[in-house]
């Protein structure tokens, strides 16, 4: 006989969970009791978003189901943020929310929610586990759902007095994934339709891709020298100075790229949904009939013709179908190499930032010394906001996992992101840039970062304002500022407080200095970087919009 909380960590420890996100909560002192007697890292919180965010990194990173635990009431809908971001990105976490004991529900009691009415939208499955008995079955099957099809989150609450509760169940056995694998005739079609092209396109998104299938498809792409882009945030997936890299599809496309996606007889969608920012809003393709022969792949069956109708849909995960791309050669050197070659050439050219811009500090140099400077496999995360820009359109991105960011657009993912980053990888450098608007909604995990001496890199670029919304409000409403300025701290000094190192650049040649004293402090670090707010865009400035 074991308690509830004992069977819910029995079955974590059989699926092979490594670290738990937590804020504590007496729901659910039961599992944090049963939590004591393993080896399960768990990393103590101080919001639930944030401890969320964390899980969902992880997901990201690794493919496994990033683990959140919280409370119930306020606790599970701080967490509904990092639900959010999991949902919309297909990342897989399973949240477990401790509830209020059985005799009290239906009743409105202390935090009282109907989660499965609560979070129906932005979960794959929402779950209640009344009887102990059926934990292992529980937690099994949200392994399997968070992570089959198209990964997403999956909730589990845990009733208080079921935890205390003690049943025999049979021993937690490990989660296997849902896989779907294209059928030979599937891959044959491509093959002829490939043949047939003049001006193919492959586009790379979602998830569920490995290292292995990365660099696989990167072989695939150099047989058919197809031109390749990524999705809105996923740029992970394909090395930014191979030559047959085009550039992302997403916010601030290039438009020479655009022209191509809309001018393309075939594109090849890879593991992505297509969704509103990587499609620009839907115009790059048509729907329900896209212009151009679409061959979709996707792991998840109900996606294909969603949105936009295929000529040949396939229902796989990118690691299956890229697999089954072994064999498939073209019979001669395609017709299209040489806009291959220069669509990457367009590409460099777009990535290169500018070198001058209003203010003292310029950010093009900054990026600069940051892609000489660092490792390949730094991990680089952020959350929203024009700051965004500078790593998304600047930073070449280089291999596989070195990338969490939201493709929800959700402000203050970057810092969560970081800290569980460096857990996974405390051999990586790691370096999150943040707007001053997007830290401060969850910078309180910088102490998560001190109390568990992860020496991340958080470059803060402070230009005062919420800078995407005071960007759009100038150009609809010119003039009329309205809620978008801040009022901030002094950020450096804010690290020093926490227990970490500080340092403010207010000239652009302070930077590579400030930097280097951060990495070599071996500390949690902020660099704050004083940035003109004119300087809103790589290209334009506040004034620039506000006259239209």
């Amino acid at each position: 006989m074991k308690t509830g909380g004992q069977l819910v960590v029995d079955a974590l420890v059989a699926n092979g969970v490594k670290r738990i996100a937590c804020v504590p909560g007496e729901s659910y002192l039961a599992v944090l009791d049963a939590l004591y007697d393993t080896d399960i890292d768990v990393v103590v919180c101080r919001q639930e978003g944030g401890a969320a965010m964390m899980a969902d990194a992880w997901g990201r990173l690794s493919g496994e189901p990033g683990i959140c635990m919280v409370t119930r009431g306020p606790g599970a809908t701080n967490a509904s943020a990092g639900l959010h971001v999991a949902k919309q990105d297909s990342i897989p976490m399973i949240l477990f929310i401790g509830q209020v004991q059985s005799e009290a529900r239906e009743r409105e009691a202390f935090q009282e929610i109907e989660y499965r009415r609560a979070f129906t939208e932005v979960a794959k499955w929402v779950g209640e586990i009344d009887d102990p008995a059926r934990i292992p079955e529980f937690v099994t099957r949200a392994f399997a759902v968070a992570t089959s099809g198209r990964p997403g989150p999956v909730v589990l609450t845990l009733p208080e007095d079921m935890l205390t509760r003690s049943a025999d169940a049979p021993a937690a056995k490990a989660y296997q994934p849902v896989e779907g694998h294209p059928g030979p005739s599937q891959i044959k079609t491509l093959g002829a339709l490939l043949e047939g092209a003049k001006r193919p396109i492959a586009i790379l998104g979602g998830t569920r891709w490995t290292a292995d299938s990365v660099a696989e498809f990167q072989r695939f792409a150099e047989r058919w020298s197809l031109p390749v882009g990524c999705s809105f945030r996923r740029q992970m997936l394909f090395d930014h100075l191979h030559p047959n890299y085009a550039g992302d599809v997403g916010i601030g496309i290039n438009p020479a790229l655009a022209k191509e996606i809309k001018e393309a007889d075939l594109v090849l969608l890879i593991g992505g949904r297509f969704s509103e920012m990587p499609s620009s809003g839907y115009t790059l393709m048509d729907s329900p009939y896209p212009r151009q022969t679409l061959v979709h792949v996707h792991p998840d069956a109900s996606e294909l013709g969603r949105v936009y109708r295929p000529e040949l849909p396939i229902a796989a995960s990118p690691r299956d179908f890229v697999a089954a791309l072994e064999g498939l050669a073209p019979a001669a050197e395609p017709v299209w190499s040489a806009r291959t070659r220069a669509m990457h050439e367009a590409y460099l050219k777009w990535s290169t930032p500018p070198e001058t811009g209003p203010g003292d500090v310029q950010m093009g140099p900054i990026m600069n010394w940051i892609e000489a400077n660092t490792p390949e496999d730094t991990i680089f995360t952020n959350g929203a906001g024009n700051y965004a820009t500078w790593v998304h359109r600047f930073h070449r991105f280089r291999r596989y996992a070195t990338q969490a960011a939201p493709a929800s657009g959700s402000m203050g993912y970057g810092l969560p992101a970081a800290v569980a980053a460096k857990h996974l990888h405390p051999d990586r450098e790691v370096i999150c840039f943040a707007g001053d608007g997007c830290f401060l909604m969850h910078g309180q995990e910088f102490a998560t970062a001190v109390r568990y001496r992860l020496p991340i890199i958080t470059v803060v670029v402070n230009n005062g304002i919420y800078g995407t919304i005071r960007m759009h409000q100038e150009r609809d409403y010119p003039g009329r500022v309205s809620a978008t300025d801040l009022t901030n701290p002094d950020f450096a000094a804010l690290a020093r407080a926490y227990g970490g190192h500080g340092e403010t650049v207010e000239k652009t040649e302070e930077f590579a200095d400030a930097f280097l004293r951060a990495r070599a402090s071996g500390k949690p670090a902020i660099i704050e970087i004083k940035l003109d707010p004119e300087a809103i865009t790589p290209t334009r400035t506040l004034s620039e919009i506000r006259k239209g």
